[in-house]
């Protein structure tokens, strides 16, 4: 769990350190992207919770979702239809289950102390 607190706190003073601006056509993609970051992040800190945390899991699960969700955005846009949606949705289903779990997974611990 520290590695996760720790990544977070680099990636938000570089974020400050070094702003990155990117052009506003492209935030339909970017914020895409970052909900299949924190998907895949969220997963990766159930996993430690329970003690299944695979490193090459969570990284493939990393690239896989970040392609698979900005493949649906440019096809979406392409053909017309709000593809975008189907993993805006997942996604979200995703974080919010995962997040009960590691809930419920500090709920039992503090039950059993």
């Amino acid at each position: 769990m520290i590695i996760i607190v720790t990544g977070v706190i680099i990636g938000i003073l570089l974020g400050i350190i070094f702003p990155y601006t990117y052009n506003p056509q492209y935030s339909l993609y970017v914020s895409i992207a970052i909900l299949a970051c924190l998907d895949s992040i969220i997963g990766g800190a159930r996993a430690m919770c329970e003690d299944t945390f695979d490193g090459i899991v969570f990284l493939s699960g990393l690239i896989m979702n970040g392609i698979i969700a900005g493949f649906f955005a440019l096809l979406g846009d392409k053909v017309g239809i709000p593809l975008y949606y189907a993993p805006i949705v997942t996604f979200g289903g995703r974080i919010f289950d995962n997040i009960a779990r590691i809930r419920r997974f500090f709920i039992d611990k503090l039950r059993n102390k």
